[in-house]
């Protein structure tokens, strides 16, 4: 059966809603309760999973403990709709949910980063206004939870929603606890993490702090890190809660660079020559405080408030310069909530606001000896971005067992350049966009959860996607390129969640997560000669089907299963060569397959914990990522593959109370040779195509962690 077919028989099947919700239903059990207990914040307020009509999925920590935890890559395998890459074995990763953010993969300011997906840290934004996100401040081994809204999120968060991420460091703790962990592994990967947690009368306070060092496997790879995440949350008269939460992180990175395929071929350890030559590499310094209000005003309504400020020094060796980076990045937001009954239909109206603004100064300096920071001053300037917003959603409760959300948002996005050596290149602009959506639940008695939903979304380019290209524009130069529009997207989709409980057979409980969508997207920029400067795609379609599958077994078995199916193409896609250098021609890449997605990213683990040793977990596990193109032309192919994990723990508890846990991974068992990840339209040397990032090779881990409540 064909994905078209599959589409409409699903579409189908939620046209019928209402002829469901007139059947007979079973009556109530224990599956529908697993699935109410599912809390998730996808359309900004807490709501049971069963009433959310787009496609979220929830993980936890017990399903990545034991592994290096460096990149987020470990944990968002296991999701559906999500690809993701290390591109070194540490916090570089390469993030995608439904091909949003494919372009963010090169070196030229995307080392480190991510586009079009929107990530928050306890409920405030790793993401800058442009819509570009850093990973230094998120290390698996402080996060307890994980939320991916894989749909189009504009509508209730604005810029570069593609998708949204959104962690939670808060530990659930009814004691007083504190733990240490250490983590020894191949490459020279050492790992230290402490965390407690306490209670001072009813509030409660954590705090984790952890120190990574990594040799890296290429040459020219080495990594190390410190962290420190914790905060404060305590309650406020009347059931609110007011929470404080600080994070920093100063982090060190090289970048061993891209190579062709013969040097792949030849030797995937080795660096890109000229990145070794420059030491390219990011040292990022940076920390965040912010304050969280949750609030009931009277018997149904509440008020919900955000502040946090984030300052920045970051700097790198990139493209033969030495770059400075003094940033702050500040903003908030606010909501207010009420609850009421109209026309015999209970409402949930909230409508709030969004505001975060970034600015500071960049200078580039020549590479002095030693590739560190010149005495010439190259470059002198201030890049600021502003992204603010206001959104209003009703959730209307049609029936008992059908549910409607709908609510828009506006969306005001700036940028802002200050040239302080030419001041003729100043430039602004900005641009603004209405997104709406809507969604319609049906959820069963039996646990069954039915929906289907619409969303538009809005991004506009990050930062260094604004460059302008070196020849080919009209009019004088200025440093704002006139070729870059926001990027416009439109969401459909349609999905079922399950969960069943059974008392024979070898299967004991099923969970099933399914979704097809399609995103239509206008205006997506690519990245030429290395990402230098960016040219927009006019028309890509991206479909797919998503499925996700948990199951219990007897015996202490437990099995899952993450899929997504995708066909992702360029509608309509001309480029003007003027702006490569070939004044006259075009190229048309209309038909051609989206550079940088797989059509195929399967993951699957088997989980057993013996019955009579519930002290022991051993598990399998496996990745798989068919192959996909590099570029435009569909003329550089990167080629699928498949690894390997297992990995193995035990836990006790001693004398005293101190649980003791010991574990070992093994990352890429059969050692296979691989691209791990690949340059989005490489630049070429001497004809071949500088593309090609390898994967990690066989690595093991050891961990030992003692912790004990009291």
């Amino acid at each position: 059966m064909n994905l078209p077919i599959r589409c409409r028989l699903l579409s189908a099947l939620v046209v019928c809603l209402p002829a469901l919700a007139n059947a007979q239903a079973p009556a109530r059990d224990t599956t529908r309760a697993r699935l109410d207990t599912v809390m998730v914040t996808a359309t900004r307020e807490p709501r049971s999973l069963t009433q959310v009509p787009f496609a979220v999925s929830v993980i936890t920590a017990d399903q990545w403990t034991g592994r290096s935890g460096l990149g987020m890559d470990q944990a968002l395998q296991q999701v559906p709709g999500v690809f993701t890459q290390s591109r070194y074995g540490t916090s570089d990763i390469r993030l995608t949910i439904r091909g949003f953010g494919a372009r963010g993969a090169g070196d030229r300011s995307n080392a480190g980063t991510s586009r079009g997906v929107r990530v928050l840290l306890d409920g405030i934004p790793e993401t800058e206004p442009d819509g570009r996100t850093a990973f230094d401040q998120i290390d698996l081994a402080t996060i307890e939870r994980i939320e991916v809204l894989r749909s189009n999120g504009s509508a209730a968060w604005g810029n570069a929603a593609g998708g949204i991420v959104s962690l939670s460091s808060m530990p659930i703790f009814d004691k007083d606890f504190g733990e240490l962990t250490q983590q020894s592994g191949s490459f020279g990967l050492t790992r230290t993490v402490a965390r407690m947690g306490t209670s001072m009368g009813s509030a409660k306070s954590w705090l984790s702090l952890t120190r990574t060092s990594f040799g890296g496997w290429r040459d020219h790879s080495d990594a190390s890190r410190s962290q420190l995440v914790g905060g404060l949350m305590a309650p406020t008269a009347r059931g609110g809660r007011i929470g404080v939460q600080l994070s920093g992180a100063s982090n060190l990175f090289r970048i061993p660079g891209p190579l062709t395929p013969a040097q792949y071929d030849a030797d995937a350890q080795q660096p890109n020559p000229t990145y070794l030559a420059r030491d390219e590499r990011r040292f990022n310094r940076l920390m965040r405080l912010g304050v969280t209000l949750d609030q009931p005003v009277g018997e149904a309504s509440d008020v919900s408030a955000m502040l946090f400020v984030n300052p920045k020094y970051l700097q790198r060796s990139e493209r033969n310069t030495f770059r400075d980076f003094n940033r702050y990045h500040v903003g908030g937001a606010g909501s207010w909530g009420t609850r009421f009954t109209a026309a015999g239909m209970g409402h949930r109206v909230r409508v709030g606001g969004d505001l975060a603004y970034q600015d500071g100064s960049i200078q580039f300096y020549n590479l002095g000896a030693g590739n560190i920071r010149g005495t010439t001053l190259q470059q002198n300037k201030g890049e600021a971005a502003q992204n603010s917003g206001l959104f209003v959603q009703d959730e209307v409760a049609l029936r008992s067992d059908l549910t409607l959300i709908v609510g828009a948002r506006y969306d005001a996005l700036s940028y802002f350049y200050r040239d302080f050596i030419t001041p003729a290149l100043d430039a602004s602009r900005r641009f603004s966009r209405v997104s709406p959506r809507g969604g319609l639940t049906w959820h069963s008695a039996n646990g069954t959860s039915i929906y289907a939903s619409y969303g538009a979304g809005v991004e506009i380019p990050a930062g260094n996607e604004t460059d302008p290209p070196a020849v080919g524009l009209p009019g004088p130069a200025k440093a704002l390129s006139p070729l870059i529009d926001p990027i416009l997207s439109n969401t459909i989709e349609t999905g079922v969640r399950r969960f069943v409980s059974l008392d024979h057979g070898p299967l004991r409980g099923l969970f099933v997560d399914a979704a097809l969508y399609r995103v239509m997207v206008d205006g997506e920029p690519q990245p030429y000669n290395g990402g230098r400067f960016y040219l927009t795609a006019g028309e890509v379609q991206r479909r797919g089907l998503e499925l996700a599958l948990s199951g219990q077994f007897v015996g202490g078995f437990s099995a899952r299963f993450a899929g997504t199916f995708s066909h992702n193409s360029y509608d309509r896609y001309v480029v003007d060569s003027t702006y490569l250098g070939v004044p006259g021609a075009t190229a048309d890449f209309s038909g051609n397959r989206v550079a940088g997605l797989p059509g195929r990213v399967v993951n699957v683990g088997l989980t057993w914990q013996p019955p009579a040793s519930g002290w022991l977990s051993l598990e399998l596990g496996a990745q798989h990522n068919s192959d996909y193109f590099a570029d435009d032309r569909n003329a550089v192919d990167v080629p699928g593959f498949t690894v390997y994990r297992a990995a193995a723990s035990a836990e006790r508890t001693l004398r005293g109370g101190v649980m003791v846990r010991a574990s070992v991974s093994a990352e890429n068992v059969t050692d296979a040779h691989y691209v791990g990840s690949a340059f989005i339209n490489p630049d070429f040397s001497a004809g071949q195509p500088l593309v090609y990032e390898g994967g990690l090779p066989r690595s093991v881990l050891f961990g030992l962690t003692f912790r004990r409540a009291h």
